[in-house]
């Protein structure tokens, strides 16, 4: 689990935009499925890792339970939402699958839906903590 920097709560600067675009996502296997275990579920932090870096946003925190993803997000003003939610599923879905046979069961990796909630600074903190209590339940 990423913990909040006091840097998190700072505003972004780049290029002429200074911004502070957090976002809650979540988002769940097909058929809600409990596939996101051991080594799939470190294979697709590793691979959001690879992404948040990529893409310079900044994770806030991550949740990976067996039947769903939370994800805390600091983006740029030019990435939209389901822009971040693309990249993430389709890149996840493509190599999950051909790392793990087991996945391929599945019709898919991923339902087309998901969750995303704007976060303003006052309740980053809440919402991380939200996250953290997530794997206890």
């Amino acid at each position: 689990m990423a913990s909040l920097s006091k840097t998190d709560l700072e505003y972004r600067h780049e290029g002429n935009a200074v911004s502070m675009i957090n976002y809650h996502f979540v988002f769940v296997p097909k058929r809600r499925r409990p596939v996101l275990t051991q080594k799939v579920a470190e294979r697709l932090q590793e691979i959001i890792f690879e992404l948040v870096v990529e893409n310079r946003w900044k994770l806030i925190a991550v949740e990976i339970m067996p039947d769903h993803v939370h994800l805390l997000l600091n983006i740029k003003p030019s990435d939209s939402a389901s822009d971040v939610m693309r990249r993430i599923k389709g890149r996840s879905a493509k190599l999950l699958r051909d790392e793990f046979p087991q996945l391929l069961k599945l019709p898919c990796m991923w339902t087309p839906s998901y969750f995303v909630g704007s976060v303003g600074n006052v309740s980053t903190e809440i919402v991380r903590k939200y996250i953290e209590q997530q794997n206890g339940k």
